[in-house]
């Protein structure tokens, strides 16, 4: 069993998902944008295979966007690694409770990310142009207090919100990017259902929610944090293919 858990800590799915969006503009139809969570990259752990591996394949795909939720490094030792997967990716990233040293793991260390070879925003937000049209690229600073995300672009055609912690409840953006869950890490299937021994009570856990006009989706993410192990939950990188809803 802990060979096992150790082995699928390393085991990368690749998915590719289709997302309905509220008042997506034809221009922006099929718009591919790879997300990627929850590193915890610098213990020990299989997740660093993950996260290489999940970097080449966006590499070979050349999304439209490329965005990162948290959680980027849980000790100090995994910096090399987390600058040599974002090197070249253009991505958009938030920070995420480890990355603030916020966290009850014991393994975790808090670590700097000055001169990290992506943009990141902290309660900030970049406007860009894609395909013809503007899209809004929006952060929260991690807090379980869900904080108010930056004011939206009413310029936007499209408007996207990075938040470590799942939020449906957006208001004046169409699409939430998500991480912090890694689908339970350790889960228990059994008939119709499963049990995620992380984060035990939580129902926005993995995959993609609508409610109010709003999409989320979360992210399994990479890494592993508190034991470097994995059972029924594989990491993932997901390239989200926006359609109109």
């Amino acid at each position: 069993m802990l060979a096992y858990g150790w082995f699928e800590a390393g085991w990368l799915r690749t998915r590719v998902l289709e997302v309905e969006v509220d008042g997506l503009p034809a221009a922006l139809d099929g718009l591919r944008v790879a997300h990627l969570s929850d590193f915890h990259l610098g213990p020990p752990s299989r997740g660093a295979v993950a996260v290489r591996r999940a970097a080449e394949w966006i590499r070979e795909r050349r999304p439209d966007l490329v965005v990162v939720t948290g959680d980027l490094l849980s000790h100090p030792r995994g910096r090399p690694a987390l600058d040599e997967a974002l090197r070249g990716l253009g991505a958009y990233a938030v920070l995420g409770n480890h990355d603030v040293a916020v966290t009850r793991d014991p393994f975790s260390r808090g670590a700097g990310l000055e001169g990290l070879p992506a943009t990141l925003l902290v309660d900030d937000s970049r406007t860009l142009e894609l395909r013809g049209e503007l899209v809004q690229v929006a952060g929260c600073a991690p807090s379980h207090r869900t904080p108010p995300p930056p004011d939206p672009d009413p310029a936007a055609a499209l408007r996207i919100l990075l938040s470590h912690y799942p939020r449906i409840r957006a208001k004046g953006y169409q699409l939430v990017l998500a991480g912090h869950m890694h689908a339970g890490q350790i889960v228990i299937p059994y008939p119709g259902g499963k049990v995620r021994l992380a984060h035990l009570g939580s129902r926005l856990a993995e995959g993609i929610y609508r409610e109010g006009g709003v999409t989320l989706h979360v992210s399994p993410g990479l890494g592993t944090t508190f034991v470097p192990f994995r059972y029924f939950a594989r990491p993932e990188v997901t390239e989200l293919v926006l359609r109109p809803a």
